[in-house]
């Protein structure tokens, strides 16, 4: 009796096809970006005019209270941009709904010197509240969800990848930005603080709380610092309550 053997099957022809169209696509980016080089010193330029805009530096931090904060992914980006020659993105490798999570790939691909990172990760379909963690089924929700954890591993690959003394000195320059303002008198920047905060139901009492001294004391540094938690709360869905906590009422004891 002949043995059967099983060989491996060729490749289909729109395999082939892909890969080879995606081996030129790769050559075809690195030969561009080095015969077309990027201008460093036009790049740093640039960050620092860029860095100088108040709408700008708005946006440029996020942060979580006890897990983190730092430059956003928005900042990120348009550092990438500035830079030149960098390729980067996310990719849901695999979904699996009966686990209940996807395999995501994100990358950062610097094409002229050939600098590449990779994150590979898994991404529960779950969201965390403060009641517990929460299950998601909605397709809807399962990509946003996606989306933005894998919008955060992006945001590490690109800083992996840029220059470190250009990703300082846009955070110094955004930093002095958000302390500067926009030439506004510092009574005016306080009111518009506490009416922003007023609009998502969150009073002046609990911002004074956070900042540990009354609004007439607020400096620069104390509106950036509200700014931070502003972007954080209206751009990346973190809950008001982490920032500011709930107030406790205290009811007197009744009297016999």
């Amino acid at each position: 009796m002949t043995d059967v053997v099983n060989l491996p099957q060729p490749a289909s022809q729109g395999t082939v096809v892909e890969q080879s169209r995606a081996v030129a696509e790769v050559a075809a980016a690195i030969r561009v970006a080095q015969e077309f080089p990027r201008d460093t010193n036009r790049a740093y330029e640039q960050t620092r005019e860029l860095c100088s805009r108040l709408t700008v530096a708005q946006r440029a931090f996020y942060e979580v209270p006890n897990r983190g904060a730092g430059l956003s992914v928005h900042i990120a980006r348009e550092l990438a941009r500035l830079w030149g020659n960098l390729d980067y993105g996310v990719r849901e490798l695999a979904r699996d709904d009966l686990k209940g999570e996807s395999e995501m790939q994100a990358w950062a691909w610097d094409q002229e010197t050939n600098t590449r990172t990779v994150r590979s990760f898994i991404v529960p379909h779950a969201r965390d509240t403060r009641a517990g963690r929460k299950a998601l089924t909605d397709l809807a929700d399962v990509y946003l969800n996606n989306q933005n954890i894998g919008a955060r591993a992006v945001r590490e690959c690109i800083f992996a990848v840029l220059p470190q003394p250009l990703i300082a000195e846009a955070e110094a320059t955004l930093r002095a930005t958000l302390e500067r303002g926009d030439g506004k008198p510092i009574e005016q920047r306080r009111d518009e603080a506490e009416d922003a905060f007023k609009a998502l139901s969150i009073p002046l009492g609990r911002l004074e709380a956070r900042i540990g001294k009354p609004k007439g004391r607020w400096t620069g540094r104390d509106i950036a610092d509200l700014s931070r938690a502003y972007a954080s709360i209206t751009q990346d869905g973190v809950p008001a309550v982490e920032f500011f906590p709930e107030e406790v009422v205290q009811i007197p004891e009744a009297t016999s």
